[in-house]
């Protein structure tokens, strides 16, 4: 079974503000540096989808292709470039990864042909009216969503050529999964596996990276 990462990098991180995101840098290395350095001991090769006329930064180990003006568009892109059985998309702004996430995510997916990283939501959930409280929406049974995501690529690939007919956008390849029927499991995640988006994100990697550096992972 031949495994591959694939990056979709080609977003502008407009809530960030610091120009394309994958490449802001943490502790000395690009947040897509680190993504990839991640996933490399598991994986047979390391695509990242990048925004067209940029190249790889010298810290990332992987193949470049162009990405699309959509994250789900840059996906179909790495799916085409790739012959591998099983394919894991990961958040470049999820830089730390731990190998036993990684691991169990291509399990799950060699087996059932999707999987995704997920925690379960500890935090009280209220639906607003405005910026006023609305009600509560209990959260038994309601995960958070992560990357890495892992799919056999026959069915995702064919997930993505259905979305693209019916004009229809996902949030998550998971998604266009679960839209044509298929199961995803979903595999304990990490709460350092955290998306970088907005500064205050940012300052959070900023001060976790020394200790996962440090081999704290």
């Amino acid at each position: 079974m031949r495994v591959a990462a694939l990056i979709p990098a080609a977003g502008a991180g407009t809530r960030l503000g610091l120009g394309p995101k994958a490449f802001v840098e943490v502790a000395g290395r690009s947040l897509l540096g680190r993504s990839a350095a991640a996933l490399v001991p598991h994986v047979d090769e390391v695509l990242v989808a990048l925004p067209a006329g940029l190249r790889l930064p010298d810290d990332v180990p992987a193949r470049a292709v162009t990405g699309g003006a959509t994250r789900q568009a840059s996906v179909r892109a790495l799916l085409q470039a790739t012959e591998a059985d099983v394919v894991l998309v990961h958040d470049a702004a999820r830089p730390f990864l731990p190998g036993g996430v990684v691991q169990a995510v291509i399990a799950a997916a060699a087996e059932v042909g999707a999987a995704t990283a997920a925690l379960p939501v500890a935090d009280t959930l209220v639906r607003a009216h405005g910026a006023a409280w609305g009600h509560l929406t209990p959260r038994e049974g309601l995960w958070a969503v992560q990357t890495p995501q892992g799919f056999r690529r026959a069915a995702l690939l064919a997930a993505h050529e259905a979305a693209l007919a019916d004009d229809f956008a996902a949030t998550d390849d998971a998604g266009l999964i679960a839209r044509a029927g298929g199961e995803v499991r979903l595999v304990p995640g990490d709460a350092r596996l955290f998306k970088v988006t907005t500064p205050g994100d940012l300052h959070l990697a900023r001060a976790l990276a020394p200790v996962w550096d440090a081999g704290a992972s």
